[in-house]
């Protein structure tokens, strides 16, 4: 009998072990109780679904907030950047699934920030703006859609830098490997797969500030950002292409690329 108990109250503190840490862990963190439950649901997601490699500590240097700037290989990206922090992280999403019933709360509890998609949404980057300055963590896709390509990275825009310089925060490169998507938002969610996050050194803009008037300065950092990710993936010769700012893809691109996923999944399979 007294070894039945003993099994059953181990048991029991295995159960309840993971929901302890996690109150510990949400008690800690900046995030509402909402926010923390959606914390907690996502590193699951992370950890077993998608076998994510994470850092072992947060990147030195941006407690105080920063704009990370990362590769963009699937619809669930966010979700790996987020689970690193103790805080919400405030990304760009379309405006209308943040509009939508079905995706709608789950980003405005996120604190997500609406963009229109023409490629040039000013009220979107002056809410990115505010967040950073009062030292939020802001997370920016420089390519603007989901690289379905062979390629790094798909030619970039230098929507990230104009907000670091304008909040005066600094920049912090991040590399996402392998995370899983079949060209719709919802598909990763039924995918396994095994990923990994590098974050690099945070830099420093501070020698920069009142100059993203200057299109060769904001160039010249997007390209040291890009190359600095690139150096990340272990391609450190990769060579950054830009984009206009109100660059879109064709309807032909947008084809090609899911051509181009589509051989890739089937080579990996």
């Amino acid at each position: 009998m007294p070894h039945e108990t003993l099994a059953i109250l181990f048991l029991l503190v295995c159960i309840a072990a993971p929901f302890v840490w996690a109150g510990i862990a949400l008690s800690r963190s900046r995030f509402t109780l909402p926010q923390g439950i959606l914390w907690v649901i996502a590193l699951l997601l992370v950890r077993l679904l998608w076998r994510t490699n994470l850092p072992r500590r947060k990147p030195a240097g941006s407690e105080q907030g920063a704009v990370v700037v990362c590769n963009h290989r699937s619809s669930i990206d966010p979700f790996f950047l987020q689970v690193c922090f103790d805080r919400p992280m405030h990304w760009m999403v379309a405006r209308e699934y943040v509009e939508s019933r079905a995706f709608g709360w789950f980003l405005r509890t996120c604190e997500v920030i609406p963009v229109s998609r023409s490629g040039s949404d000013m009220a979107a980057t002056r809410a990115a703006i505010r967040y950073a300055q009062r030292g939020d963590l802001i997370s920016m896709f420089p390519e603007g859609r989901i690289n379905m390509t062979d390629k790094l990275m798909l030619p970039v825009r230098p929507g990230a830098i104009l907000v670091a310089l304008r909040a005066r925060a600094p920049l912090l490169p991040c590399y996402i490997d392998g995370a899983p998507y079949r060209g719709t938002a919802a598909s990763p969610l039924f995918m396994s797969a095994r990923v990994r996050v590098r974050f690099g050194e945070v830099i420093d803009l501070s020698s920069y500030y009142d100059q993203e008037t200057s299109d060769m300065l904001v160039k010249e950092l997007m390209t040291r950002i890009v190359k600095e990710i690139a150096r990340l993936a272990g391609q450190e010769d990769f060579k950054p292409e830009f984009a206009g700012r109100k660059w879109k893809p064709t309807e032909d691109e947008l084809l090609a690329d899911i051509e181009s996923l589509n051989r890739r999944e089937r080579r990996d399979a």
